[in-house]
């Protein structure tokens, strides 16, 4: 990336967003549906704070829209994103975004895995793994509303993540 993409300063957020995903996706239709890009390189290409590249991630590629983020900090940190297939796994993604939600609790998200591992979609050390990340016990630091929060966007992203292994 040696070419820089400098906005005028007039251009709302949103327009540096709508670039940065525009330029995103063009790398992602390039790469067969998987790349792998440095925060501060991206910033400097488009002339932005990197926080302008977080909030690129997290709100267009969630999970819910069929993405899974990865980061990896450090001297040599990156960050992947990976696209589901949609064609595949839609009716998985809309049943994870409509029984998960914004909040989940225990019973809820037990359950869910108990569903996922009776039908083959994950394998039993997934499932104690995801079960053993998101109980109480392990979240008993966080308040019970946003303890349901955190767990439900952990319960999507594990498993969005052991859903594409198993693909």
């Amino acid at each position: 990336m040696t070419k820089k993409i400098i906005y005028r300063k007039d251009d709302d957020m949103s327009r540096i967003s709508d670039l940065i995903e525009k330029f995103l996706n063009e790398l992602m239709e390039e790469s067969k549906g998987a790349i792998e890009i440095q925060r501060n390189e991206m910033a400097g290409y488009f002339n932005c704070a990197p926080s302008q590249i977080n909030y690129v991630l997290t709100t267009r590629f969630s999970t819910d829209r069929g993405y899974v983020v990865e980061s990896r900090r450090g001297g040599g940190g990156f960050i992947k994103i990976t696209r589901i297939d949609m064609d595949e796994n839609d009716y998985l993604l809309k049943m994870l975004a409509e029984r998960i939600g914004e909040s989940v609790n225990k019973e809820g998200a037990f359950e869910l895995l108990e569903i996922l591992y009776r039908k083959g979609l994950i394998d039993q050390r997934i499932n104690t793994i995801i079960k053993s990340s998101i109980d109480d016990n392990t979240l008993s630091f966080i308040t019970k509303p946003l303890r349901d929060r955190i767990r439900a966007e952990v319960l999507k992203a594990a498993v969005v993540a052991a859903l594409i292994e198993n693909y």
